[in-house]
């Protein structure tokens, strides 16, 4: 089947047309007509990555993917639960170590360090990360119909490719709760 003619059945049931054939796309295709109920498990990277987050964000982190992949997107989360000592490793970068700055938030002041935040990418047929693509957008935003905050909503940064669970706490009040030994969410 062509990708125009597998395009054109993806806008047809309301799914994001990518026109790229294959298995996700069949899958989708499946799942929306009510011919499978279940989409397939996740790739390895994705896996690993929700494990890592509070049980209420894993369960928010696998229903998301799973719209997401419902839509057709191949989304992967890329990014889960940081320890303070990868955030000043992080927030080092572009400061006093070499690298590009790629984030604003200092040990503790990122939903990531409480396990309730995670990193996605879009990723085309060819394996390749597409972080420009007008799909980001789109999980983002299928983020946000679960009750999830994104980043792309932020005024300053804009953070496209983050998601977090609204834990109804400040981020110094999640830091007290840390310092208690207890988790937030």
């Amino acid at each position: 089947m062509s990708a125009a003619l597998w395009k054109k059945i993806q806008s047809f049931l309301g799914i994001t047309a990518d026109g790229v054939p294959g298995d996700q796309t069949a899958n989708a295709v499946a799942a929306t007509l009510g011919l499978i109920s279940q989409v397939p498990t996740f790739d390895s990277r994705s896996e690993a990555n929700i494990a890592t987050l509070v049980l209420d964000a894993q369960a928010k982190a696998r229903e998301w993917l799973v719209r997401c992949r419902t839509e057709g997107i191949n989304v992967k989360v890329i990014c889960g639960l940081r320890t303070y000592e990868e955030q000043a490793e992080l927030y080092a970068q572009g400061r006093t170590k070499p690298g590009s700055k790629v984030t604003n938030a200092m040990p503790g002041y990122s939903w990531h360090n409480f396990g309730v935040a995670w990193d996605f990418v879009v990723f085309d047929a060819n394996g390749q990360p597409q972080w420009d693509s007008p799909l980001m957008d789109r999980c983002g935003e299928i983020g946000e119909e679960l009750g999830l905050e994104w980043g792309g909503r932020w005024k300053s940064p804009k953070d496209k490719p983050h998601l977090h669970l609204k834990t109804g706490v400040t981020l110094a009040e999640a830091r007290q709760i840390r310092k208690s030994g207890r988790q937030i969410a």
